[in-house]
């Protein structure tokens, strides 16, 4: 199949793609880590049009998940309904950037494709534009961590999981706990740590492969 990676420059799912025989070409606006295979650097937009089988995406979840809901409205504006809050001082135009965010999902989703799979964790796409078909964790494909995983799904079975094992869990001095792969990568500056943890767990690219392959 000819396949596209829309949003990854980690190579892990095109490259999963590409042993299994596929023409699979990742895309990002940054350069691919893995030199395995094609990579366009550029807007997706570019070639979204190209004739693709399957696309699989990843669009960036800094403005579409819930974790930085706090910052999209003004601190003292908790009480009111939420579309009279006031934008939150520090981060004026952050609606305004999660609406272009959501508008590039819904782009995704429509585009010319027989098979898509668009990849997000828990996020405002799930009450703006519709739910997931399905929700997977790291857990299920072999590795030992949990990361809840969302799929919008068109033309494509649910992923079965492959290996289930038991999620390594820490307790972090608040009471809390926290995986431990979000544990050993909190200690790491932000924009590596975002890096780590948005890139497609190698069980779960796997099985994409081999499932939607």
């Amino acid at each position: 199949m000819k396949v596209l990676i829309a949003c990854e420059y980690s190579g892990i799912v095109r490259d999963a793609f590409i042993k299994k025989g596929h023409n699979a070409i990742s895309c990002d606006i940054l350069p691919s880590e893995s030199n395995l295979g094609e990579h366009y650097q550029g807007d997706v937009k570019d070639i979204l049009y190209d004739g693709w089988d399957l696309m699989i995406a990843h669009p960036p979840c800094t403005y579409l998940s819930v974790s930085g809901a706090r910052w999209y409205y003004h601190p003292e504006d908790k009480h009111l309904p939420y579309e009279e809050r006031r934008p939150h001082p520090m981060h004026p135009n952050r609606r305004q950037y999660q609406q272009e965010a959501l508008d590039f999902v819904q782009l995704l989703l429509n585009a010319p494709i027989n098979k898509i799979a668009v990849e997000n964790p828990i996020s405002v796409i799930s009450s703006r534009i519709k739910k997931p078909t399905q929700i997977i964790q790291p857990y299920e494909y072999g590795h030992e961590t949990s990361k809840t995983t969302c799929l919008w799904l068109k033309n494509l079975e649910p992923l079965q999981p492959t290996d289930i094992v038991e999620p390594i869990w820490i307790n972090v001095s608040n009471g809390k706990r926290m995986s431990k792969f979000h544990y050993d990568t909190y200690i790491l500056p932000k924009e590596k740590r975002g890096k780590i943890r948005s890139a497609t767990f190698q069980g779960i690219a796997q099985a994409m492969a081999e499932q939607w392959g």
